[in-house]
């Protein structure tokens, strides 16, 4: 009866917009694990028919790069899936004609081959892990303190995500460390921008009411998808913790043990 009632949630559903790390995996340093379940949950989805596009905040390598780790671990999922910050920066960058000075992880420096970075004129902000150092930090400082209008992209604003040897401080950490040093507001291309979930959306071909978000950020995933007028579920694995149910502004839809119960109420909707 419990599985019943909640599964009002599930009615009328048409397409996924799953996150990544901490969905279908946990990272890590030995390349990360599968949460379990999850690879046969992703497999049943793409069987049902329902559609399905992955909309991650993943900056710590080339999508390709990513995706191959994925698909090593046996998930059905290709590039053109995967909603993901880099690509959707360097749209941004094209338009308004930015040149970056890059602060992000050594490997997702090949995403921004096609733009030019010559005498920069923004700063953008990634996961860059070990090359968040001081030296490095203060760089990116110096050259937005130096701007008459400092202008900072951050591709996402985590607070921190879960490795298989613990939690790791993320991008929003840092972006807010150059926000206060030189006044100004980043702008977030990543979840929970509203223009990302929408481009994820698009590329779903669902409209939002018929579409759910499933992810471990209650604020990130949950709260951002909710805005954009769609349901969101958040899963008991990854970086979940048990004080999330308490947050005083985010209620999920749903909270399921992991992916593959979520598949296992939705299918039995269809």
């Amino acid at each position: 009866s419990a599985r019943r009632a909640m599964a009002a949630w599930a009615r009328a559903v048409r397409g996924l917009l799953l996150d990544i790390s901490g969905v279908l995996y946990d990272s890590g340093g030995d390349g990360g694990v599968p949460i379990a379940g999850s690879v046969e949950a992703v497999r049943r989805i793409k069987a049902s028919g329902l559609k399905l596009q992955f909309c991650t905040n993943e900056t710590q390598e080339t999508r390709e790069k990513f995706v191959k780790k994925l698909q090593g671990m046996g998930f059905d999922i290709s590039v053109a899936e995967v909603t993901a910050p880099a690509p959707a920066a360097c749209r941004i960058l094209k338009e308004h004609g930015l040149r970056p000075h890059l602060l992000v992880h050594d490997d997702l420096v090949p995403e921004f081959a096609e733009i030019d970075k010559a005498n920069p004129n923004c700063v953008v902000i990634g996961d860059a892990a070990e090359n968040f150092t001081y030296a490095n930090l203060n760089e990116a400082f110096r050259i937005l303190i130096e701007m008459e209008k400092p202008v900072l992209i951050s591709l996402g604003r985590g607070r921190y995500y879960k490795e298989t040897d613990g939690l790791k401080l993320d991008v929003g950490a840092y972006m807010k460390a150059l926000e206060y040093a030189c006044d100004v507001q980043a702008e977030v291309v990543g979840k929970p921008a509203k223009t990302f979930f929408e481009s994820a959306l698009a590329e779903l071909g669902v409209p939002a009411q018929q579409a759910i978000m499933i992810g471990d950020d209650i604020v990130n995933d949950v709260g951002g998808a909710q805005r954009c007028g769609m349901r969101a579920l958040q899963v008991r694995t990854g970086k979940y913790r048990p004080s999330d149910e308490n947050h005083p502004h985010v209620k999920p839809d749903a909270y399921v043990n992991n992916l593959a119960e979520a598949v296992d109420i939705l299918l039995q909707q269809l």
